[in-house]
């Protein structure tokens, strides 16, 4: 605060005027800088243009009495400045009506003494300090709990932002209020904390101000903080003090937004973000009540942001636990309709076998215990599937990526289908471009082309060609899987690559709905990616990319 205060001697009469200075100028408390008007108009339009403590009230001006300069004033000013008025003659009536209308004191020009003047002039503006600093708190402490309320009361995090910008702008009646989160460089490292974060802005009120936050906040990064002012102080990310700073013909208000400590970290040094208030510093200056209360505010707005951080999290909990029933209950039902069908025909076999093994030729014996042999390696196959499932959802699949000869290992896989598939299915291997150079788990590449192929071949009720179309370049290996069989009906295609998934054409072609899940899985884990192209009636090709050298970051 200036240690010399503003008058404004509002008096037609020049006589009184150089009076009146005179007798301040000897004031041994205080100095006073003077700005005169010779009449109320000029008086009022002094009032808008320059910043004063304190007026000194002609009552009788040439045009429009005191009590009608005090109505203007308020109209024209939210201020409430205090004014003392002067009369030539004293009037008890008029002096009632001064007080009324919320002049600070009333003085008779004949009676004036230097020393009257002198206490009179230092008493109403001390007084009027007073009340800017201590009288708004009381209004701001007695809304905060509704403040709070506002904000607590939504779960979105951005409805929360906006609130708080609002809410603040509204109580301090400032120009502008933002919110920034601090986004750290890099990772944290135990121990290590970035040295400058990045600061983005989230939410601000609107305002015509075309000296926008950002170029200040910009600055705040770069140079932190030492090119402001000596006496300002800054807030810090890591700070709890909300501090006042001027910059540029601005004065801003800050306050950290504290984060939430997490784990064994009990301490609070770290922030979520920034809350700053900008106020033009020619309209007035931040008080201490207004940084106590604007620190008030932002923890209630960091509560806020932590509850709306848990409800998120305890949603997304709720709605994993949601899922894992409804794929244990998918299991449970698959698991029960796949174990029942082959179960009930091993069953039978077996029966047919002890009862009438004597009385059957040995040809038929033969061909019940092929079938229960295929039955058994299908409730096996599905056993396998669902470990290998569960294996790739529990993040414990093993990624060991080497370099090995492509073009050989399917080569040999696919000699090894032609052993099992009959006459009836003709193999085809293509090769194109240039395959050398892969990186891959060989046992996760030859569960993605095994459950490809024998997809192949299981939905190609009819027989046909299935083709495998190998290609590569420099960066990546491609590989194509084409039948001719039932393909999928359109509408199931975009989900066809889930658990549990099958097409709704299958009829009684068993499996186990795993297959395809499994072969997703792979690919992610190899950094590829996998599509397909179906028509049902005429077949279905499965496209499979993968880059020659996968990603560490990539693996689960």
């Amino acid at each position: 605060m200036s240690n010399i205060w503003t008058l404004l001697i509002t008096d037609d009469c020049q006589e009184d005027r150089e009076v009146y200075r005179e007798y301040l100028s000897g004031d041994p408390n205080r100095s006073y800088q003077f700005i005169e008007a010779g009449s109320a108009q000029a008086g009022l339009e002094l009032c808008q243009r320059q910043h004063c403590d304190a007026i000194l009230l002609d009552f009788r001006l040439p045009d429009m009495t005191g009590l009608e300069f005090l109505d203007e004033l308020k109209q024209q000013s939210n201020t409430s400045l205090p004014v003392i008025m002067l009369t030539g003659q004293g009037d008890e009536r008029v002096a009632v009506q001064a007080m009324k209308q919320g002049v600070r004191d009333y003085l008779v020009k004949q009676d004036l003494e230097p020393d009257v003047l002198q206490l009179t002039v230092r008493n109403a503006i001390q007084q009027a300090h007073r009340q800017a600093r201590f009288g708004r708190p009381h209004k701001q402490r007695y809304l905060t709990p509704e403040v709070a309320f506002r904000l607590h009361r939504s779960p979105d995090e951005d409805r929360i932002l906006q609130t708080a910008v609002t809410e603040a702008q509204k109580q301090l009646e400032c120009d502008r209020v933002a919110v920034y989160q601090v986004l750290p460089i890099g990772d944290d490292e135990p121990g290590r904390k970035a040295v400058v974060p990045t600061l983005t802005k989230r939410c601000e009120t609107s305002c015509s101000d075309r000296d926008p936050v950002e170029k200040f906040l910009s600055f705040l990064t770069k140079n932190y903080p030492s090119s402001f002012q000596e006496e300002q102080t800054v807030a810090i990310p890591g700070t709890d003090e909300a501090s006042i700073l001027v910059a540029s013909q601005k004065t801003y208000l800050l306050s950290p937004i504290p984060m939430e400590p997490s784990g064994s970290d009990s301490s609070c040094d770290r922030v979520w973000g920034l809350l700053v208030a900008c106020q033009n510093s020619n309209k007035r200056q931040w008080q201490t009540d207004e940084a106590v209360f604007f620190k008030s505010f932002t923890c209630h707005l960091a509560i806020a942001l932590q509850q709306s951080h848990r409800l998120t999290q305890a949603l997304a909990a709720l709605e994993t636990h949601k899922q894992l029933n409804a794929l244990t209950s998918q299991l449970v039902a698959t698991v029960s309709h796949e174990y029942r069908n082959p179960l009930a025909v091993i069953l039978a076999a077996a029966s047919t076998l002890k009862l009438h093994r004597n009385k059957l030729h040995e040809s038929k014996q033969r061909q019940f215990l092929q079938t229960i042999e295929e039955k058994a390696r299908q409730m096996t196959q599905l056993v396998d599937h669902l470990l290998v499932l569960e294996t790739f959802e529990a993040g414990q699949a093993n990624f060991d990526p080497m370099p090995f000869e492509l073009l050989q290992f399917i080569s040999s896989l696919i000699e090894e289908q032609r052993q099992t598939v009959g006459d009836r299915h003709e193999l085809i291997f293509k090769i194109a471009g240039n395959t050398k150079g892969f990186w891959g788990d060989e046992q996760l590449l030859r569960l993605i082309l095994v459950n490809l192929l024998s997809n192949a071949v299981k939905y190609s009720t009819d027989g046909g060609a299935i083709e495998v179309h190998l290609t590569g370049n420099e960066t990546h290996i491609t590989i194509k899987v084409t039948d001719e069989g039932i393909g999928i009906p359109a509408r199931e295609q975009s989900h066809v690559l889930q658990s549990f998934d099958r097409g709704s054409n299958i009829g009684k072609i068993p499996g186990t709905g795993l297959g395809l899940a499994i072969v997703k899985a792979c690919v992610d884990l190899h950094g590829g990616d996998v599509a397909l192209v179906s028509k049902e009636g005429k077949g279905t090709q499965f496209t499979v990319c993968l880059p020659k050298r996968s990603s560490p970051d990539l693996r689960f």
